[in-house]
């Protein structure tokens, strides 16, 4: 069993920055990808982030140029820097992990991000 733990959510005035994290623990598969997901209320799901087990990243238009992602190996835990934060961006922030082998997909319990004045 995969276990994700986030943590940096808070909240923030626009303009701001926040650094969330991800830990993975628990059984040793590898991982195709990690990446993190966002939903507030009315809205879908959606993909924020997400890199790939060869490095490359993906990001979604609205946050392009303002969040970056990254990943230390060696601890198994993913970061999404996020700088000029705007109103919009407020959201629940959700690590998603997809295994190598299986492609299976955890999911963390999610952080709250707030951006307001």
């Amino acid at each position: 069993q995969v276990q994700l733990v986030e943590s940096g959510g808070g909240l923030v005035q626009p303009g701001g920055s926040l650094r969330l994290s991800c830990a993975a623990s628990g059984s040793r598969f590898n991982f195709f990808a990690m990446g993190w997901h966002r939903q507030s209320p009315g809205k879908q799901r959606e993909l924020v982030a997400q890199i790939i087990s060869g490095g490359s990243t993906n990001y979604v238009d609205s946050v392009k140029g303002r969040f970056t992602i990254s990943r230390d190996n060696a601890k198994n835990t993913v970061y999404l820097e996020m700088n000029s934060l705007k109103p919009e961006d407020t959201a629940v922030y959700y690590c998603n992990t997809i295994t190598a082998m299986t492609f299976k997909s955890y999911w963390g319990q999610g952080t709250q991000v707030t951006v307001s004045s």
